[in-house]
């Protein structure tokens, strides 16, 4: 419930407080014009973070390397985007540093750790069970 709120509660009325607070500083048409210059800008910064992100993938996957990195950074360059485009000054903030590959790295990192994996080392549950061979002659 905590992150739904935060979500999509609280964001959008942040969103709208620094767009009162910055539109009251610099005018409403600039306030409209900078989140509009905000999105263009951001949007060709991550299409050429892609491209390089595709090109490295490639490379990977030419010398037999599975481009998990990759795969990661072009999500999170994807998210960015998106952020880019939804209007506002906070999420511009943080798509900005998804497109930044060194806090893109910080990011990355921070969440991969704060990630359970479902299998890993601590989870000990096995199931017992027999192991029925069938023989292909029978059926």
């Amino acid at each position: 419930m905590n992150s739904f709120f935060l979500l999509f509660i609280g964001v959008p009325t942040l969103e709208i407080f620094l767009m009162i607070k910055i539109g009251g500083e610099i005018g409403a048409l600039n306030t409209v014009s900078l989140i509009f210059l905000t999105a263009v800008i951001g949007v060709y910064f991550a299409k050429l973070e892609g491209i390089k992100t595709m090109r490295s993938g490639a490379l990977s996957l030419y010398q037999n390397k599975v481009p998990i990195y990759e795969i990661i950074t072009g999500a999170s360059i994807a998210i960015a985007a998106l952020l880019l485009i939804i209007p506002g000054f906070f999420t511009d903030i943080i798509g900005f540093l998804l497109l930044i590959p060194f806090t893109r790295k910080i990011l990355i990192s921070f969440f991969v750790k704060k990630t359970k994996i479902p299998n890993d080392e601590n989870n000990k549950n096995t199931l017992d069970g027999e192991i029925i061979e069938d023989k292909k002659d029978e059926l």
